[in-house]
């Protein structure tokens, strides 16, 4: 008759599987689809860019995750690029995943690598829900014509809903607020590596970073806003989204321009995505 497994050999074989799926992480392959995960959202935020400051020009289009996707997938050999989107972005899911419970031992302080770790664990979030997106929209050769609407009427229809809905936007409003400050303060820098980059570079990744933060945090602060709005009025249509966001900014006066600045702000980003990529700490 075999024996039960005790408490030690659960142990064990828990530590081993641990070490398992942080080797996984580390090894090189994962590091450069990670790398290419990286850079696969900057090409995500131009786009988002390029669209938004076509939305403030009066284009009826999508500015957000949906759109840009879609606008990947209308190009030749469109479906093969997102289908290389999907394994970066599955490739910086792992690694977020691994880094949420082992990462940033090179930072001193035990209450910052918390923090971080516990931003990885919603970035992992985060990229799964673009690896998700990017793999739909691959398979059906278009984007998806929904937006955060239903998500939001989902939200709205559970027990208590519009305290949930409005606790919800208080959160995304905070974390907006979060953006804005790290992107001023350019905290962004401490995960980094530039140890090897000219001067020029440093310059243009802490100027596109802090100026692509900045512009991303604004535009999660608006959506946390419209999510309280939703709440209080139970309407789901006014969170929409990022896009409903970027289109709530340009109704305001002088929007036009505030929602080309953010455009503008979210190309920025995307270019510091790409340097991002090179000089991450991916270990």
């Amino acid at each position: 008759m075999a024996s039960t497994p005790d408490a030690a050999d659960v142990s064990r074989a828990g530590r081993k599987a641990g070490r398992g799926a942080r080797d996984a992480a580390h090894s090189m392959p994962v590091r450069v689809a990670a790398r290419v995960g990286i850079a696969a959202n900057g090409l995500l935020h131009l786009l988002i860019g390029w669209l938004a400051i076509q939305v403030a020009l009066g284009s009826g289009g999508r500015a957000d995750q949906n759109g840009a996707l879609g606008a990947i997938a209308a190009e030749p050999l469109g479906r093969m690029v997102l289908w290389v989107l999907v394994v970066g972005f599955a490739a910086v899911v792992l690694w977020r995943a691994v880094s949420s419970v082992w990462g940033y031992g090179y930072l001193g302080s035990r209450t910052e690598q918390l923090a971080r770790r516990a931003v990885s664990a919603g970035l992992a979030v985060v990229y799964a829900v673009l690896a998700v997106l990017a793999a739909t929209t691959a398979l059906r050769g278009r984007a998806s014509s929904g937006g955060g609407g239903q998500a939001t009427a989902d939200l709205l229809g559970l027990p208590g809903g519009q305290v949930l809905t409005a606790l919800v936007g208080i959160g995304v409003l905070v974390g907006g607020g979060v953006m804005v400050w790290n992107g001023w303060q350019k905290r962004f820098l401490q995960d980094q590596d530039l140890s090897g980059a000219r001067i020029r570079i440093r310059r243009l990744n802490a100027r596109t970073g802090q100026i692509g933060f900045i512009a991303k945090g604004i535009a999660i602060g608006i959506l946390g806003v419209l999510l309280c709005v939703a709440a209080l009025t139970v309407d789901p249509q006014r969170a929409n989204g990022l896009d409903s966001a970027l289109k709530a900014l340009r109704e305001q006066p002088y929007g036009v321009f505030l929602l080309i600045a953010v455009g503008i702000g979210f190309a920025c980003h995307g270019v510091f995505c790409f340097l991002d990529a090179r000089y991450h700490r991916v270990t």
